[in-house]
């Protein structure tokens, strides 16, 4: 691992952790206040699916995975959302919060690195992957970890990719320009042709980008952040064979 990287990830290990420390998720306060919109709405296309299996790519604390594990419950279906994060402190407290939430038993956490997490083969019908993809090494492993979900995708299965693009981090007080801590930060227009590549004969449900500008702190530095989001969002086709 290069120092440049193992230093980004130094810094965002302490970002995060001072921030699962300080907010508790579901509550106002912060971005762990409720769960991405997209993610749950694209469950009611799932409906009559069962076992449902489900992927979440940097799961932190369970923003998302809790509301589809709740959603699995109260749907009656049998199903499991597998939670790979990077961060075991982030995994324990997804295993507190899935206790508190009762819904430990459709949660399988797994401490990994999302660019070394193997996916099986035709394992999911739903993977999602927020604000993560673009934490991996390089842009070739970018592509090795989409070529991955694409392959552990099932027939009509969908994939919800949400990706920070054009990213700048700025100091609030003196407006100095700082080096964005993020592995890779694609242009936007760089980052829709590398999804269009790499899914090229999926359908196409939902792509938009909506640009963003929130405050973080770091080093107990006030910092604004602001990036494009970029929201790609998937179904693979059947083959024509009707192979699962």
């Amino acid at each position: 691992m290069s120092d440049r990287i193992r230093y980004i990830r130094e810094e965002e290990k302490k970002y995060h952790e001072a921030c699962y420390e300080q907010n508790r998720l579901f509550e106002e306060g912060s971005w762990l206040h409720k769960p991405v919109k997209t993610v749950l709405n694209l469950l009611a296309l799932f409906d009559g699916a069962e076992p449902l299996s489900v992927l979440d790519l940097g799961c932190g604390v369970g923003r998302n995975s809790i509301p589809i594990a709740k959603a699995i419950q109260e749907h009656h279906r049998n199903g499991q959302v597998v939670c790979v994060d990077l961060l075991e402190s982030a995994l324990l407290k997804l295993s507190s919060y899935g206790r508190q939430h009762g819904v430990s038993e459709w949660l399988k956490p797994v401490a990994c690195d999302i660019g070394n997490y193997a996916i099986p083969l035709k394992e999911f019908d739903y993977i999602v992957a927020v604000s993560s993809l673009e934490h991996v090494r390089t842009e070739t492993e970018l592509k090795e970890v989409l070529g991955q979900m694409n392959r552990g995708t099932k027939a009509k299965g969908i994939n919800c990719i949400i990706l920070n693009t054009n990213i700048v981090e700025l100091d609030q007080q003196s407006g100095e320009s700082l080096l964005p801590l993020v592995e890779i930060n694609l242009a936007t227009a760089a980052a829709e042709q590398l999804l269009r590549e790499a899914y090229s004969s999926w359908e196409i449900l939902d792509t938009h980008v909506k640009p963003l500008t929130f405050s973080i702190v770091r080093n107990e530095r006030a910092i604004l952040l602001k990036s494009d989001c970029l929201t790609y969002v998937v179904r693979k086709m059947e083959s024509r064979s009707g192979e699962q």
